[in-house]
């Protein structure tokens, strides 16, 4: 079974621990004080709000469980991109390696995969590359994970064949996504590819998301040569770098 781990675990389990304690509070006060009206109100609102706030929040944890694997939006990814064929294919903020696994169906066994992320447990439960490397060799593949930012790609230029950013430009600021997209472009090879699945959340407010994503790719460098949406909750592109600009003499 996978483990893509908990997102968000240190808010939820704090919310968590703070709604059983109000259920808990209410009762203890029940009990101390019993034949008190205004009590008794008091005990009744910790217990509800306590049960209200325990079971949205196992709602969130459960949202995506950890085990579960979305496949549609990756095949569909997939279905864009020449991984079969590629020699060496980077994900950009793979985490756990959700993304990962969802496009391993379509990686040759023998493809170079890089894990690419901060790998920082604060956000998700469990995330490093011990489990990004367990979680892509029950998908049948043997990734190297390399940690460091997406703004910063330590990889030389023209090296990869394919590229891919699964909902991650959303989690950074704009400026950090047109410098991971830019770097992008030059770690691709020329006839390389990049492909992106993002969320309907753009930095810039009261924008069409599909515009926004694609036009973030173009101003980096990028020919948008595919791009499907699927039912607005997922935008999808696939680009080839454009060549290096030449100086007039």
């Amino acid at each position: 079974m996978f483990n893509f781990g908990l997102y968000h675990w240190r808010r939820r389990l704090r919310r968590l621990l703070t709604g059983l304690l109000a259920i808990g509070a209410g009762f203890a006060l029940r009990r101390l004080a019993r034949r008190r009206r205004l009590c008794d109100l008091i005990s009744l609102l910790l217990v509800g709000w306590g049960t209200r706030t325990t079971a949205q929040t196992l709602r969130k944890v459960l949202s995506s469980p950890p085990w579960h694997l979305d496949r549609e939006k990756y095949d569909a990814l997939a279905a864009m991109l020449p991984l079969e064929s590629a020699e060496t294919v980077l994900d950009v903020g793979s985490g756990t390696g959700r993304s990962v696994v969802g496009l391993a169906p379509t990686i040759d066994p023998g493809t170079r995969v890089i894990a690419f992320d901060v790998f920082d447990d604060r956000i998700i439960l469990g995330n490093g590359p011990g489990l990004v490397r367990r979680n892509a060799a029950q998908a049948g593949l043997d990734v190297d994970p390399v940690r460091g930012d997406a703004p910063h790609l330590p990889f030389a230029t023209d090296s990869v064949d394919v590229l891919t950013f699964s909902r991650v430009l959303h989690d950074l600021s704009k400026a950090e996504a047109q410098a991971a997209l830019t770097d992008a472009r030059r770690v691709c090879d020329r006839d390389g590819t990049v492909g992106v699945l993002e969320l309907p959340f753009p930095h810039d407010e009261g924008v069409s998301p599909a515009r926004y994503w694609y036009d973030l790719l173009v101003d980096a460098g990028f020919t948008v040569t595919d791009q499907r949406s699927l039912d607005e909750s997922y935008f999808l592109y696939a680009a080839t770098p454009n060549p290096p600009s030449r100086n007039p003499r």
